[in-house]
């Protein structure tokens, strides 16, 4: 588990929740994150400014476990609860001796309510700063601005604050949600704070996960503010967070008596000329995964190729569809698209595999030529790149980044099956549940990756999982493969530097 992991402090507060055989966790919106709140105060002992001092405890108690010596501290606030939330803390620190500088970047005017009550009370030991200094002396960072209620970019004074924040040298720790982030969609609104630490309360919000949250969050940490499950349920979670060490859960161990014919038969479609590297990666990573058997039909030139580096791949050179009828009546899933091209034979190879009574993993330009052609179908796993995404959309891939919790779910009800959006915080959609992927790292930005996410979701299709079990379980098993490989560094981390991880991942019941 590295940084951006949720802690297991914060995964012993979530009560789970089952999708098929995958356990999640919860993940809420800023507006269900306000309606709990409210609720809290309305109906229990509790008040809304007993839930703020709550909320600086947390974040004082967050600033004492930090891995270092706190000798002073920064505090931004703005102008709501975020706000209140700052100046709660500030008195805290005050009080506890530790050299406290308090920034009100909105006109402390303006505070109303809880907020106005919490900067009053500071204000009975010690003044705030309403002016921005050129820098920041060292210490730790409090992002106590905006919250989630942020629905368009920063200007103006919170800008200069922001922009002040991300070039502190010490660590930044973000009250809730960094400032500039939106709490629903995980999309930046222009410039937001860089943290290292986000404290979210009551509730996980789903935008802390994916998108830019995951650059902009750092290591995500949860309080509940003791908030019973009592409030909490009433809300359905909107996402839900796969519990990725509990994966290996679906993982069995194999029988003394078993065979290769008990783990499925993979067959690959891609390899145009000047490919043939995509559909190898794809192939190996299915066999390593486990599946028994494994097919690749590809150009003629490049079938002795691959086999001569990899002998345990079965090669096709196939220029017709016959040649591809006769070896689906063999296998248990097909997937298609790893340097497929779009020429007429890859045109003829997609056309064919979809007559196939198989289910499909549809990949690269198997998702550029669905495009071209829109259908649907419940049988099979999509798996696009944010442009791709797009191609199938017909919209910008800027679009598809604003809101990718929108968009897999738009894609999942046009084309029907189990959709995949990769990147930063993969999403998986196999109707109305989101799930969302928190592992993985930048270092997987490189060719190959998706090649070898078809090769290990088809894999485990063929092994019996069905489509929603076998892409998120894929999706997790791929991610945490790809931040075992980088343990060395992630620049310069290559797709087939994963094929031992995965290995160990599966074998790791």
């Amino acid at each position: 588990m590295n940084d951006r992991h949720l802690l297991k402090e914060t995964l012993e507060q979530l009560t789970p929740i089952f999708i098929n055989d995958i356990m999640t966790y919860p993940l809420f919106t800023a507006e269900q994150s306000r309606t709990i709140d409210h609720r809290v105060s309305s109906t229990s002992s509790v008040s809304s400014y007993g839930l703020m001092k709550r909320a600086g405890q947390g974040l004082f108690q967050c600033i004492q476990s930090m891995p270092l010596h706190v000798e002073q501290v920064h505090v931004f606030c703005g102008a709501g609860n975020n706000a209140g939330d700052g100046y709660v803390l500030a008195k805290l620190l005050i009080e506890a001796n530790v050299r406290t500088q308090i920034y009100a970047v909105a006109d402390t005017e303006y505070l109303t309510g809880d907020a106005l009550k919490a900067f009053n009370e500071l204000n009975q030991i010690t003044s705030v700063i309403t002016t921005l200094p050129d820098k920041l002396d060292a210490g730790v960072v409090v992002d106590a601005l905006l919250g989630t209620g942020l629905t368009k970019p920063i200007s103006g004074q919170f800008l200069a604050a922001v922009t002040l924040i991300n070039a502190a040298t010490g660590p930044v720790l973000a009250v809730d949600i960094p400032s500039g982030l939106c709490a629903d969609t995980g999309s930046a609104q222009g410039v937001a704070v860089c943290a290292d630490i986000t404290l979210s309360f009551i509730v996980l919000k789903k935008g802390l996960y994916t998108g830019d949250g995951p650059h902009y969050c750092g290591e995500v940490r949860l309080d509940d503010l003791l908030v019973g499950q009592d409030m909490i349920a009433p809300e359905k979670p909107t996402a839900k967070l796969i519990a990725f060490n509990d994966v290996k859960r679906n993982l069995k161990r194999r029988a003394r008596n078993t065979h290769k014919g008990h783990y499925g038969h993979v067959l690959l479609v891609g390899g145009n000329t000047g490919y043939s590297g995509s559909i190898r990666l794809a192939g190996e990573a299915a066999l390593r995964v486990g599946s028994g058997l494994v097919s690749i039909v590809t150009k003629n030139e490049h079938a002795a190729l691959i086999t001569m580096a990899r002998p345990e791949l079965m090669c096709h050179g196939i220029d017709d569809k016959q040649g591809l009828n006769a070896l689906s009546n063999q296998c248990t899933v097909l997937g298609i698209g790893p340097g497929l091209g779009q020429t007429a034979w890859s045109k003829m190879l997609f056309d064919t595999a979809l007559e196939q009574n198989l289910p499909l993993v549809v990949d690269a330009d198997g998702l550029n030529l669905l495009a071209k052609e829109p259908r649907e179908n419940n049988q099979w796993v999509l798996t696009p790149h944010p442009a791709e995404a797009a191609r199938l959309l017909n919209c910008t891939t800027a679009e598809i980044q604003a809101d990718r919790f929108f968009a897999v779910k738009a894609l999942q009800k046009k084309y029907g099956g189990v959709v995949v959006l990769k990147g930063s915080g993969s999403l998986i959609c196999g109707g109305e549940d989101v799930l969302v992927c928190e592992a993985g790292n930048p270092g997987m930005a490189s060719g190959g990756m998706g090649d070898v996410l078809t090769g290990v979701i088809s894999g485990l299709i063929a092994q019996g999982h069905g489509l929603l079990d076998a892409a998120a379980l894929g999706v997790v098993l791929h991610a945490m493969a790809g931040d075992d490989a980088a343990r060395d560094g992630e620049s310069g981390l290559l797709a087939s530097d994963l094929f031992q991880p995965l290995r160990e991942q599966v074998n790791a019941y």
